[in-house]
């Protein structure tokens, strides 16, 4: 990953922090100032000791240097502070960024993509960015001040020496580019394995109960193993690599050390330097291959982080599905009973040899309850989420009151629409926060009517805290059919003309399905209703019935 690719990128996260930038800037500049005056008060006292320079105020010169070594750690910490505080904004606003992205991803790309990897995108590959800011950005900044400030303060010491530095320059910038290539691909390699190896985790705890009674453990755990062990090859030839590539920035160096050695001797013999000029000559050379060295490292950090910002930028970068209306139309006021939906010639294929509606129609009047029906597979819940565009069909036209649900503003359709899917969904939070999801300002009143209404109200009064319930993964056990209710108390709560349910009563006992059955029964009045159903209880309660897969 170039510069041209991740500075953009850098900037559209941290230019808000311009004011701690030029700060760090400051102190940046200051710790280097300090560093270079750290080795004269020891150089004046060794002139002053060997009889060539004065050597009357010991004292001051190590107060000299007490202060100029204090001032130059307490610079760089507090530079760090500043980086690292920085840095992590930055890093707060790209994840912030990406989780907005996954929010508006439409379920064709979620389906498409695997929840480990998403996951490893969102939390571990965000961190490139802090890295790229704090070791790839500022310290190309910094490390090149400080490189051109010693450069001509030893240039003005001694020629001859600052030449000798400065010949290390070139083979180590042409080190720098022979390994950087190999090193991206490396870490890009790496970045995929353990993106791989945390899919496997997260599929194995999501699918516990069915490995366990299956007698699946062993199974999962060799596959474990072998994509760990895949993980850690991918790694080790990363870090080989790397070593490789520190081992060839050493040699230069020490062929520097070595010629400078050499050199400065015979130039201290000859008198034109100082015992203590060489001194700080040998001191600043140890300052002046610090920063070539971190600008060296420079190469490893960016590809390493360049191949976790790319997979964000990928994420980040894909265009909106379903893309918005450019110029939204309004939906009128819905009629009493609910608001028309029509479906004409759709035509929707998650895969393009393989159409799963083809040319399909259906005309539901204002305040009509529809059920679908017909065998798995042949499409009922991929037609229901057309309608609130979690797809958006190939051919054909989806409408709401006569308007083409494309030309409506996404918030504005889904609006007018519950949906309660088939498996009941509950998130991490009380029951009054689940049945009052997506309705603000609601009051607890409200709340208690729709979850009577719902018949839910009876067994939430049961629980241990009643509406305060913690719910959701890892908290109270609930069964499926109060977990419905509650689904159901949430639609009720949101008050739409248009209701969407897919086979709602599925998965539940005849006890519960009674319940559920009440309520539906009441839910459906003053709405449009298109319900996927099987059970002959449930169409009970529609005005029609639609064979999807018939002529």
């Amino acid at each position: 990953m170039t510069p041209v690719d991740w500075v953009p990128a850098l900037v559209q996260f941290y230019r808000r922090e311009w004011p701690r930038l030029v700060w760090a800037l400051v102190l940046a500049a200051s710790a280097t100032a300090a560093g270079l005056a750290k080795p004269w008060p020891l150089a004046r006292l060794i002139d002053g000791w060997r009889g060539t320079g004065p050597f009357d105020d010991r004292l001051g010169w190590a107060l000299a240097a007490f202060v100029l070594y204090a001032a130059h750690a307490v610079l760089g910490a507090a530079l760090s502070r500043v980086l690292v505080h920085t840095g992590l904004r930055g890093l707060k606003r790209v994840r912030e960024a990406v989780f907005h992205g996954i929010l508006g991803m439409s379920l064709r790309r979620l389906q498409g993509s695997k929840a480990g990897d998403l996951l490893y995108r969102a939390t571990w590959d965000t961190f490139a960015f802090q890295t790229l800011f704090h070791q790839g950005l500022f310290t190309c900044l910094t490390a090149s001040a400080s490189l051109l400030a010693m450069g001509v303060v030893m240039w003005r010491m001694n020629r001859p020496l600052a030449w000798v530095a400065i010949a290390t320059v070139p083979p180590l910038l042409g080190v720098m580019k022979i390994f950087a290539r190999g090193i991206g691909r490396r870490a890009d390699a790496a970045q995929a394995a353990d993106a791989r190896l945390a899919e496997r985790f997260q599929q194995t705890v999501s699918h516990l109960p069915v490995v366990q009674g299956y007698g699946g453990e062993s199974t999962e755990a060799l596959a474990f193993a072998t994509d760990a062990e895949a993980a850690e090859a991918a790694r080790g030839r990363q870090h080989r690599f790397e070593l490789a590539y520190l081992a060839a920035v050493g040699v230069v160096f020490a062929a520097g050390t070595a010629g400078i050695l050499w050199l400065g001797a015979r130039e201290v013999e000859a008198g034109r330097l100082s015992t203590g000029g060489l001194l700080v000559f040998l001191a600043y050379l140890a300052q002046f291959y610090e920063p070539l060295q971190q600008l060296s490292q420079v190469g490893t950090t960016v590809s390493n982080a360049g191949a976790g910002a790319r997979r964000v930028l990928e994420l980040l970068e894909s265009p909106a599905e379903p893309a918005p209306a450019r110029d939204p139309a309004r939906l009128p006021p819905p009629a009493a009973v609910g608001r028309r939906i029509e479906l004409e010639d759709v035509t929707f294929a998650y895969r393009p040899s393989q159409p799963v509606l083809t040319r399909q129609s259906l005309d539901v009047r204002a305040g009509e309850a529809v059920a679908l029906v017909g065998r798995s597979g042949i499409g009922k819940s991929t037609l229901l989420q057309l309608i609130p565009r979690f797809f958006d069909p190939d051919e054909g036209c989806v409408r709401m009151d006569g308007i083409d649900v494309r030309r409506l503003a996404l918030a504005e359709l889904r609006r007018n629409i519950a949906w309660v899917p088939q498996e009941p969904v509950l998130l991490p939070g009380t029951v009054a926060d689940n049945i009052a999801y997506g309705s603000t300002g609601v009051s607890r009143e409200a709340v208690e009517a729709a979850a009577a209404a719902a018949q839910a109200h009876d067994f939430i009064r049961r629980l241990p805290r009643g509406y305060d319930t913690v719910v959701g993964d890892g908290a109270i056990r609930m069964s499926v059919g109060e977990k419905q209710r509650l689904n159901l108390a949430r639609a009720f709560l949101r008050d739409a003309p248009v209701l969407l349910l897919d086979e709602p009563t599925s998965a539940l006992d005849e006890g519960s399905e009674e319940l559920v059955m009440r309520a539906l029964a009441q839910l459906r009045h003053g709405r449009t209703v298109l319900m996927i159903a099987h059970r002959e209880r449930t169409l009970a309660i529609v005005d029609r019935v639609v064979r999807m897969g018939t002529r």
